[in-house]
């Protein structure tokens, strides 16, 4: 019996460690990241944040998660940044217009923003206010737009977000003809946490969706290589306790391994 209690305890001590290795690993994406503070000044090397938009999608201003964006113009101007976005992310946008004390507006506007990805398909926000209207003696109005979570592959029918380039664009829309021209200040912030492992899919696009344009856009890290996933990790853990658990299982049932002797107890 002693063989049987010595191979019990080193299989029970196998799946333990193995159990252990399960809930100690730390599987990447998981947890949420912390969105960055926004920042206008440029820190430990990085680029300045910008100081003004685009007009166009091809002349779309480049802007880094963590940064605000800042521009001046005039209502009725439409306002284009662009800002990349990878496999996994959940990306939100928050736009602030504020307009200055002296304006001299006779109506109400309302002010809105698009999100488009990067074959200028417009994306729905899954939540927040993309729209609101701005009374004629209020200063200031805050959009907000939160993406769906950006996907590594998607179906052709389908508008699911795709890793690349997102564009922003900002503008009034129903606004009196008597307030066009009038000077507003804009201010841009974009966020993205990790969605984990939850969102993966076994499938990827072979580039970014990053179309030509006058700034180039891309993670801090670069571009998701898009072979990786949680998945391999799972796949390989839960392969590795199944054996455990077999080996365990299998000294429970086999006895003490010495065949029986005929005549003896």
């Amino acid at each position: 019996m002693r063989t049987v209690r010595t191979s019990r305890t080193a299989a029970t001590a196998a799946l333990l460690a193995g159990a252990a290795l399960l809930g100690g690993l730390a599987v990447p994406g998981t947890a949420a990241a912390a969105s960055p503070t926004p920042t206008t000044a440029a820190t430990d090397g990085e680029a300045p944040a910008p100081t003004e938009a685009g007009t166009s999608f091809r002349a779309a201003t480049a802007v880094s998660p963590g940064q605000r964006a800042t521009a001046q113009a005039s209502t009725g101007d439409y306002l284009y940044w662009q800002f990349p976005a990878d496999t996994g992310d959940r990306a939100t946008v928050r736009a602030t217009v504020t307009l200055p004390e002296t304006s001299a507006r006779s109506a109400a506007a309302t002010w809105r923003i698009d999100v488009y990805d990067g074959l200028r398909r417009r994306q729905a926000c899954t939540h927040g206010s993309d729209a609101r209207a701005l009374a004629a003696d209020a200063r200031t109005v805050t959009l907000t737009c939160h993406l769906p979570t950006v996907r590594g592959w998607a179906e052709p029918w389908s508008n699911d977000p795709l890793p690349g380039a997102y564009y922003v664009r900002l503008t009034a829309t129903r606004l009196a003809a008597t307030d066009i021209g009038l000077p507003f200040d804009a201010a841009l912030d974009v966020s993205a946490e990790d969605a984990g492992a939850a969102a993966d899919v076994d499938g990827r696009l072979s580039e970014p969706l990053v179309q030509g344009s006058s700034a180039t856009v891309e993670p801090e890290d670069g571009w998701a290589s898009g072979w990786w996933s949680a998945r391999w990790l799972w796949t390989a853990t839960g392969a590795a306790l199944a054996a455990l658990a077999g080996i365990w299982g299998y000294t429970l049932t086999r006895g003490n391994g010495r065949p029986g002797v005929p005549g003896r107890p």
